[in-house]
């Protein structure tokens, strides 16, 4: 684990500079950051406190307005958060009804109200300046599998012909976008973070992959690991990339794309190492997350640098 912290990027055609804490604060001094989507939004947040933290030993938790953790800087008066919301849209498990479809679960299904924003962020339009969203890695069988699925609804009815997982992820992209784009006041930076790309090698998570690396992955390696073509497990990144990208066309959400400088990065996952009794043999190799310190670091480096262009020339 030593190498994490060995390697650095060296971008083409640009400058990357670690963020400066004391000056990105007093940059951001009477605003809010919020973070909104899954997990691997929140191992960004952590990586992000962690870093603004040197310049504010005051800070403090802070969890309102749906947040599931956050922290304030009272030095700057700055609150930086993340709201859980693994889909983006509403959903909500429901026992089987029989009548929705041939198609649904034996146990029951997964209602996902495609127009309408999951309950954790649905109302902070009017407290943050800067804004970053993602969804994506629960969008598989491996979480919502066929007896327990996903069934799609719009305006308060079931979507027919029943949707498959991809065409309901785009359901989904094209009504939340559409939601930011008309409830959000026009003043607030708004990102979407695009895929972080898991790294399993052999298998799938639940099915002996692992990520026992200790060198970046070469260039001529990233197709055979990552391109759809191939079909391999780490596949779905650039998959749902695509299906993001061409939601956000012509809004006014800006595309950050974290995704190509991670796909390098085999090296820098928990994998074996989470310190938690039995995970591993529970749950396989996590080769999704990131270790801390790690890339999430760079991924603070590249957001507070766009932030801060964007504030300075308006």
């Amino acid at each position: 684990m030593v190498r994490i912290n060995s390697w650095k990027w060296v971008p083409e055609h640009c400058d990357l500079n670690r963020v400066d804490s004391f000056r990105f604060l007093g940059l951001m001094r009477n605003k809010n950051i919020g973070f909104v989507g899954d997990s691997l939004t929140e191992n960004f947040l952590v990586s992000f406190l962690c870093i603004l933290r040197v310049a504010d030993a005051g800070a403090k938790k802070w969890k309102r307005k749906g947040a599931w953790r956050g922290a304030y800087f009272p030095k700057f008066n700055v609150t930086v958060a993340y709201h859980r919301a693994v889909l983006l849209a509403k959903y909500e498990w429901q026992p089987q009804q029989p009548q929705l479809s041939d198609k649904d679960g034996d146990r029951g299904i997964y209602r996902v109200d495609t127009d309408i924003p999951a309950d954790d962020w649905a109302n902070i339009a009017d407290f943050y300046d800067v804004l970053v969203f993602n969804t994506g890695h629960w969008w598989g069988y491996d979480k919502f599998p066929k007896e327990k699925p996903l069934v799609f609804f719009e305006g308060g009815k079931p979507i027919h012909p029943p949707l498959e997982m991809l065409d309901g992820f785009k359901v989904v992209l094209e009504n939340m976008v559409a939601h930011i784009e008309k409830v959000f006041p026009k003043r607030i930076l708004k990102f979407w973070r695009l895929q972080s790309p898991r790294h399993f090698h052999g298998g799938d998570w639940n099915q002996n992959g692992s990520c026992l690396f200790d060198e970046p992955l070469g260039e001529l390696q990233l197709d055979l690991w990552f391109d759809p073509s191939n079909n391999g497990v780490n596949k779905e990144a650039r998959q749902l990339n695509r299906l993001i990208e061409s939601a956000l066309k012509g809004t006014s959400i800006r595309t950050l794309d974290l995704t190509h400088m991670s796909e390098f990065r085999a090296d820098a996952h928990p994998a074996i190492w989470l310190g938690k009794k039995d995970s591993v043999s529970v749950w396989g190799q996590d080769c999704m997350h990131w270790c801390l310190p790690g890339v999430p670091d760079t991924w603070v480096d590249v957001l507070t640098q766009l932030i801060g262009y964007s504030l300075e020339t308006g």
